[in-house]
């Protein structure tokens, strides 16, 4: 299974769902031309991403450049395709909060949600 995709925000350690959708439904995208984008809270930027393999598994590491509610902001993060198919991984926010994140192919979030 491709780890590209559009995929749903679904969980965040530092943040309740309803923060994590302030602007729009919270996101992560991997093109398959290794370039993306991201969404969350007032969080937005387009994003470089490398394939990797993490514990044998599918996965992403990548930087990502944008704003924060208009200031502008950038930083890292990597993710992991899991057995069950959701998106495990880590968003870091550069001089600023880092969160790990569970996130599901867009149009799943209804049947994967905890």
């Amino acid at each position: 299974m491709s780890i590209a995709g559009r995929w749903r925000i679904v969980e965040m350690d530092l943040w309740e769902q309803e923060t994590l959708d302030l602007v729009g439904p919270a996101f992560v995208e991997l093109a398959p031309d290794q370039t993306g984008s991201l969404g969350f809270i007032a969080v937005e930027g387009s994003v470089d991403w490398r394939p990797v393999r993490r514990d044998g598994r599918p996965g992403a590491e990548f930087t990502w450049d944008g704003f924060d509610d208009d200031d502008p902001a950038s930083g890292r993060g990597w993710a992991v395709l899991e057995e069950d198919g959701s998106l495990r991984g880590h968003i870091y926010l550069h001089l600023g909060d880092d969160s790990g994140f569970k996130a599901v192919r867009a149009g799943d979030e209804l049947g994967r949600r905890r």
